[in-house]
């Protein structure tokens, strides 16, 4: 079968295609041919060698994915040759077929195809489980996101206004504020501008957000201490800006604020039950058009390099994917 494979540690350009043999399950596992799988900042890091999980070479690098079941293994219970699922794995993706833990495939809805099976997954995971169960968004609140033109920026505008929130977003650019105002922001301030955290204050009354939605970090995330409600809650959900930052204690204080860690990782290592709840109400809500992933992107398989080079220039409002056929 073809894979994507990191023999040596680097960028999207040391990345080669191969072909390999294909992968064999284990007790508890599924093989899974693979239709789309999602390009993440974890494919970037990752064969870089930057990311905390740092696997052996070679690997095929990828985590998330939507296909058809070709092999069960024994312990299997829930599943069967045949199903379309979305799948997620430490790595393997980026190939033609890849292996799942049975508790990390979810049966995609006849209404949900393959491409949106791979695009909402961990973007809009991570946004739901940030929002409700970190963040504690209530109906009417403000909910300021930062990085809004990603895939994890662009699931939590969209989750956001489904859960009957004010949003407000931050991005690059006249073609991303369109698409964020469609899916439900608000207003969208160009940080490329200027400050943001005086604009928020103004488009608040003076009270500023409620829940800030931070997967930047660097500068962005003082900013957002200056911005914030009282008693209103900072998630730190990443830092593709580069920079990790760190918090004037003062500022917590004189605020009343919260700042709130945000880790899907190891939310799912410690209740995997829960998170598997996750997964089954974005899908109710994707199947019912509530919430609608959005693809910014698509590349075939030789083209990997790319797709994960358009993540990083930021031109892509959305989920970029790789399709095998």
């Amino acid at each position: 079968m073809r894979a994507i494979v990191c023999e040596e540690w680097g960028g999207p350009e040391k990345l080669v295609l191969k072909e390999i043999a294909p992968p064999v399950p284990g007790p508890g596992q599924v093989r899974m041919k693979v239709d789309v799988a999602a390009v993440t900042f974890v494919d970037l890091l990752m064969p870089q060698g930057k990311y905390q999980v740092k696997p052996d070479l070679p690997f095929t690098p990828g985590s998330h994915a939507a296909g058809e079941i070709v092999e069960i293994a024994d312990g299997v219970t829930t599943l069967e040759v045949g199903d379309r699922i979305y799948g997620y794995a430490s790595w393997g993706a980026l190939a033609d077929e890849m292996i799942v833990d049975e508790g990390a495939c979810f049966i995609l809805p006849d209404g949900v195809d393959n491409l949106v099976g791979a695009a909402y997954g961990n973007g809009y995971a991570t946004s739901l489980h940030a929002l409700q169960d970190r963040g504690q968004l209530q109906p009417g609140e403000t909910l300021l996101v930062h990085g809004a033109g990603g895939g994890v920026g662009l699931a939590a505008v969209d989750l956001g206004r489904a859960m009957g929130a004010r949003v407000i977003a931050t991005a690059r650019g006249a073609a991303k504020a369109e698409v964020l105002k469609a899916y439900g922001a608000e207003a969208v301030i160009d940080y490329t501008e200027g400050p943001f955290k005086d604009v928020v204050k103004d488009l608040t009354d003076g009270r500023g957000a409620d829940v800030i939605y931070d997967p930047v970090g660097g500068d962005v995330f003082e900013q957002s201490l200056r911005c914030i409600n009282w008693g209103g809650r900072l998630l730190v959900v990443g830092f593709a800006g580069g920079t990790i930052p760190s918090a004037p204690a003062n500022l917590p204080l004189l605020k009343g604020c919260a700042i709130v860690g945000v880790s899907l990782g190891g939310y799912r290592q410690r209740d995997p039950e829960a998170v598997r709840g996750l997964h089954k109400t974005l899908l109710a809500w994707i199947s019912e058009g509530r919430i609608k992933p959005r693809i910014a992107d698509q590349f075939p398989l030789d083209r990997t390099a790319d797709a994960l080079n358009a993540m990083v220039n930021r031109d892509a409002i959305g989920r970029v994917v790789v399709t095998m056929n």
